[in-house]
Formats: structure tokens, sequence, C-alpha cells
């Protein structure tokens, strides 16, 4: 079986699944029911190509990073422009697919978990198109190191729950939107922000991100006339790798490359280079936990990277060695966002900045006619603070 066809019945091999409470089960069937009658209507999909299109401002551009290049002193890196996508970074393929998807299911409200707040921001901007209710959990950490994407937030008129449990970060923040959805299935679609959470989400969200990778395959074949050698990504949940990776799984000679949070001495969050597998947020995947099975505590300068697991696609990826996952650490990431910066003049957040770091090693070991290409998965506005506060 191809890599291409999961998940089969749900599953991922042994990865994914619904492990979720009973008033559960049947609105995900009913959502996965929508998903497979709109994913074929072509009504659906032309409404969809419009928002991403006049709204979005896709396709996203393909460019060549020649003093980024030169720096790294090896193959040829191309960034993948998804720092220019309306609300800043690739959070707007999936949220614009998936806001649309609720809307033909009747729902009225729509709920969601953010992290680094960009998110949130993208479905705050889905809600506000679409004239839907918008709620938004925030982990009270993250909402302090995010406070100009929360303010965006309500900007939009969403209204944001600030999370005081637990770390009081990503992992809490979707704990409380489960909470909240199981107490609302009826009008409420919760809009999942990653390859996470039972099935249908990982497949939903890996489908609305796949316009990244597909981008990417016709902009390269117009550019260079062949694919790339080398794909490097970041991965928190795993969205924006998850969309760049899936449509070369199935081309064995182009190498795939996901970058985690290394953190620093206080913890990290590379769920897939150092996990085991258990269960979490309604799936099996690999998450950091104790040998008890109590999830870790996570640390990472990048919000959007904060958090103990990993969509169950990718554990699958990590199990079949068809992605090389790796990490980058907190002073690593910032070194990517300084160079790149100073290099090209375009800021990146921090969490594609683990990418950056990770993509001038791997290409300084390239030939200069070999081609990399970098995922850039958000714009780096969010965390001038964070950086500024960071290197002083």
């Amino acid at each position: 079986m191809k890599l291409s066809e999961y998940p089969k019945s749900g599953r991922f091999e042994n990865f994914g699944g619904q492990y979720v409470p009973e008033i559960l089960y049947p609105v995900l069937k009913d959502l996965e029911e929508a998903y497979e009658c709109y994913r074929k209507d072509s009504n659906f999909l032309e409404e969809l190509r419009g928002f991403n299109r006049d709204y979005g401002g896709r396709p996203s551009p393909l460019y060549y990073a020649r003093r980024l290049t030169k720096k790294a002193g090896g193959g040829k890196i191309y960034l993948k422009r998804e720092d220019l996508i309306h609300g800043g970074a690739h959070k707007f393929n999936n949220v614009m697919g998936q806001a649309l998807l609720a809307r033909k299911m009747g729902k009225e409200r729509l709920i969601c978990e953010t992290g680094a707040g960009q998110h949130g921001v993208a479905t705050s901007l889905a809600g506000a198109v679409l004239g839907l209710e918008t709620e938004v959990y925030m982990g009270a950490v993250d909402a302090k190191r995010q406070r100009p994407n929360l303010f965006r937030m309500e900007l939009l008129g969403a209204q944001v729950h600030e999370v005081s449990s637990g770390s009081e970060t990503l992992k809490d923040a979707i704990n409380e939107a489960l909470r909240d959805w199981s107490g609302n299935v009826a009008s409420t679609h919760y809009l999942i922000g990653s390859v996470v959470g039972p099935h249908p989400y990982p497949m939903i969200v890996r489908d609305f991100q796949r316009v990244i990778g597909d981008e990417l395959k016709r902009q390269l074949m117009e550019k260079e006339r062949r694919l790339p050698d080398h794909i490097v990504a970041c991965v928190g949940g795993g969205s924006n790798a998850m969309g760049t990776f899936y449509p070369f799984v199935d081309h064995e000679e182009v190498s795939l490359t996901g970058v985690e949070a290394g953190g620093s001495e206080d913890g990290n969050a590379a769920s897939l280079t150092d996990g085991t597998e258990g269960v979490l947020h309604g799936a099996r995947s690999l998450l950091l936990q104790d040998e008890g099975g109590q999830i870790k505590e996570t640390a990472s300068i990048a919000a959007g990277l904060d958090y103990p697991g990993v969509g169950p696609e990718h554990a699958l990826y990590k199990e079949t060695g068809r992605v090389r996952y790796t990490a980058a650490t907190d002073e690593q990431a910032l070194e990517g966002f300084r160079v790149l910066s100073e290099t090209e003049g375009i800021i990146p957040a921090l969490e594609p900045a683990h990418a950056i770091y990770a993509g001038m090693e791997i290409a300084s070991e390239m030939k200069p006619e070999e081609l990399l290409v970098i995922t850039l998965s958000g714009r780096g506005d969010k965390d001038l603070e964070t950086v500024r506060e960071a290197v002083r």
C-alpha cells in the first residue's frame, strides 16, 4: 500500500483512530460523511478555490533565495512563501476549507485552539468573512508571548479564552476546546488546526494543506523543469510539513526532512525524535510522556511547536523511514531567524526558523546543481518581542 493511500479505516497502521467520548462519535461520523461528499462537489471546490485565490492570496510564491544559498554554500535553496498568505501563515489553507465545510453542515459557531496564535487569527478571519460566531482557546503562557495575535483575534470579532490549567500552552488549549465541543456538538464545529486529533481530522487537514506541496511541484517544474532533491519543513502538530510532504511521499527520489523543536536545557517538544507511542487528544501517535504514561511538560521558544504530540501520519512516516525527523534548538532557531532576516530581508516566524537552520545545514552538504526547498510557514512579526527578549 502506498503511503499516499492512507488512512485506511481511519488509521495510519498503528497510529490514528478515534479515542474520544461516546458523545463525539456521531459528530465525527457526520463530519466524515460531509467531507466525503463535499470534497468531490464542484461548487464547493470552486468556492474554496475562489477564497484561496481572491481572499487568501494563493498561489504563494516559490522564491529562489540567492543570498541564503550563497551563505549556506551548497545546494540551491528555494523558499515556499506561506508567510505571504492572508493572516501571515499556512493556517489559512485548512481553516478556509473547514469553515466552508462547517457552514455547509449548518454549524453556526466555530471554536479552535491556538498556540502561536496564527491558527486563531486564521479562524477569526474565516469566521468574520463567513459570518460565523468564533471562539478561540489559547494557553495563558502563549497569550502572553503572542499578545499581538490575541489582539488581532479580538479585532476580528472572536472571543478569546485564556487557559490557565496545566502548562498553560497548546495542549491545555486543546483540552478546553474539546470540553466545549462535547457540550455543544449540535451548533459547533471544532476547527482543529493541525494534522492531529481523531479521524477524520488528520486526513481533512492534510487534504486542505496539500495545496502547498501541489503548488510547489508545479512551480518548481516551471522554474527548474524537475522535482526538488530535498524538502524541509518544521513540525509541531505537523500541518505545514504534511501539506508540503504529502504530494511527494510516493516520489522516493525526493528526500524529506521534518524539523522539530529541540528546545533548550529546560526541555523540548520533539515528539518524533524523543517520543513513544500513546494516545493524546483522540488519536494514537508518538508523544512525550513518562514511564507511567503521563504527558511531559514541553518547552520551545516557538509557541506553535510547543506541543507534546504530533500527527499520526507523521508517526507513520517516521516508522517507515520515508521522512527523516531531526530537531533544532532554540538557539539554532534564533540563528535561522537572524540569518534569513539579514540575507534575504525576510523575517520568519520562529517555527519555520527551525527549518531554515536545518535547511542551511543540509544545503551545505549538497552539490550546487541540487535543489532544496524550505517551507516558510509563517512570518515573524508575531515573534519580534520574543526574539528581542531572547537576544538581550
